[in-house]
């Protein structure tokens, strides 16, 4: 079927890269010169623009080493026809050519904010400052050919998927099978809907509990477009370090589904009956459970409207790898005047993110603005805490209308009411990858406790949370690390106060208590 196809270049580049030495130097990116895959001197010859300016010339950056040409190309997919490839192995680079200048522009501003993820990879990329690519014949580009127009045969229709195997797309089932990690908050088959259906039209969703994990099994009408939403989606989280994708393709072809309710829905026969499941998530019941009011988000394209199914709750999708935008200042009201301070506030908000700073407001007393770091962390803090008793009051927490906290001026003395603590060194997501985002629970009455020195016992330690009036129902020094322990406290309320009060807590020999919410119970 090669020769059949004409309009259609594609090249694995080997030569010097020429390409980029009239690049604008203050533009995105700037590339050395070098060989990429080989020595040999060929140019490859193509319009300089400046970077930044649409072109249907995309550079795609930072691609793992094992990448290959399907994988490339199918990020292209979604958005048009893809007319040219080529790519720089040696640099884990790729230029991708589509076949209209909107294409790309779509695109590169869909990328822009959904961060496409390969094998735990974020790939990058951006307008090329060349119009179109020119490419040579080399023996190296056969592959790349072959794999180019294979999925262009199958996008017309021309020849069916199986005959893409040699060209690396593989006949892959249309079936997904969907594991959702550190599932926090409940995923509902709407909400896999509205995600999976950016990629194409989805047929049909069963969800179900297997080995105590909420997984899903979702089938498109073609495996190329399975492929796609797997390149897009796997290993992605719904929120910002929870509810994380891992997707596989099933062994199945085929659905069969005999319910239309929460937990099925085969989305070409309406008829189905609704069995006798149990009634779906609203936003009532989402938010009993926690759920923070703007929570979902439309995966699409910018500009494209969030799916009804999720309407109830439409926000913003946090991706790994992309800050979610959103306001970073909360309003934290019903508080109680008495013993709440900005520290303390601090503490108890920066269980799930960086707090900047925090105003008690001078005159309602009962009422503070936290600000963190970002808004997917203002999210976080928000469906967490938002109803969770501190000091006697159930806290209301919501998104301010301020966008910043601001400092009082200087000789504008407010009693100690407004703190900055932008420089603490007590946050405990300021490394990138930290180990702290995978322990990011909801308040319960269990704490994990750690940075315990081997001279501090289980009495101790029972003996300091008693102290503060808490009931210490059990206590359990980790087996393999006793620099760690679990300690199960009367009520939710109780632990809250004693995080707040005894995280950071000196415990001698220059070892501070680290003090965080567990999801185990003793």
């Amino acid at each position: 079927f090669c020769s059949s196809v004409h309009d259609i270049t594609v090249g694995t580049k080997r030569g010097s890269d020429e390409l980029f030495s009239s690049c604008v130097s203050n533009g995105p990116y700037i590339m050395s010169s070098g060989a990429a895959n080989g020595n040999d001197s060929k140019k490859f010859k193509g319009d300089i623009r400046s970077p930044g300016i649409p072109s249907r010339v995309i550079h795609v950056r930072k691609l793992p080493n094992d990448i290959n040409e399907a994988e490339v190309i199918s990020l292209g997919l979604p958005f048009g026809k893809v007319t040219n490839l080529l790519m720089l192995k040696g640099k884990n680079q790729a230029f991708l050519e589509m076949n209209t200048e909107e294409s790309a522009q779509t695109m590169v501003s869909y990328y822009s904010s959904v961060t496409p993820v390969i094998r735990n990879h974020p790939i990058y990329m951006q307008y090329s400052n060349h119009k179109e690519l020119k490419t040579d014949n080399s023996p190296n580009q056969v592959r790349a050919q072959a794999a180019l127009q294979a999925v262009n045969a199958v996008q017309t229709g021309s020849m069916s998927l199986n005959t893409v195997d040699g060209a690396g797309m593989g006949s892959q089932s249309p079936v997904l099978r969907v594991i959702v990690e550190n599932l926090f908050y409940p995923v509902t088959l709407d909400v896999l809907h509205q995600i999976f259906s950016k990629f194409g039209t989805v047929l049909k969703i069963i969800t179900f509990t297997k080995n105590n994990q909420f997984q899903a099994l979702v089938q498109y009408s073609d495996g190329m477009t399975a492929q796609h939403a797997k390149l897009s989606l796997d290993g992605q989280n719904i929120y910002n370090a929870c509810c994380t994708l891992r997707i596989s393709f099933s062994k199945l072809t085929s659905l069969n589904v005999k319910y239309n309710n929460d937990k099925s829905r085969d989305y070409t026969r309406p008829d189905l009956p609704t069995g006798d499941s149990q009634p779906s998530l609203n936003a009532q019941t989402m938010a009993a459970a926690g759920m923070p009011a703007g929570a979902f988000a439309s995966l699409g394209v910018p500009g494209a409207a969030a799916a009804a199914a999720a309407a109830a709750a439409a926000g913003r999708l946090s991706l790994s790898g992309y800050t979610a935008g959103g306001n970073s200042v909360m309003l934290v009201s019903n508080l109680n005047p008495e013993s709440v301070t900005p520290q303390c506030l601090f503490i108890l908000f920066g269980v799930y993110g960086d707090v900047m700073r925090v105003k008690i407001l001078f005159n309602k007393k009962e009422n503070a603005l936290v600000q963190m770091s970002d808004g997917t962390q203002a999210q976080l803090a928000m469906s967490h805490l938002n109803g969770q008793k501190l000091y006697g009051k159930a806290l209301r927490v919501t998104l301010s209308k301020h966008t910043t906290v601001q400092l009082p001026r200087e000789g504008h003395e407010d009693q100690g009411l407004t703190k900055d603590y932008s420089n603490s060194p007590l946050h405990r997501f300021k490394k990138p990858g930290s180990k702290n985002y995978s322990n990011i629970f909801p308040p319960s009455s269990t704490l994990h406790l750690s940075n315990i020195p081997p001279s501090v016992t289980e009495d101790h330690l029972r003996g300091l949370f008693l102290s503060s009036g808490a009931v210490v129902k059990a206590f359990k020094f980790f087996q393999k690390d006793r620099k760690m322990a679990l300690i199960q406290l009367g009520s939710v309320e109780e632990a809250i106060e004693s995080l707040i009060k005894f995280h950071n807590h000196d415990l001698g020999e220059n070892h501070h208590l680290r003090v965080s919410f567990s999801k185990s119970t003793i």
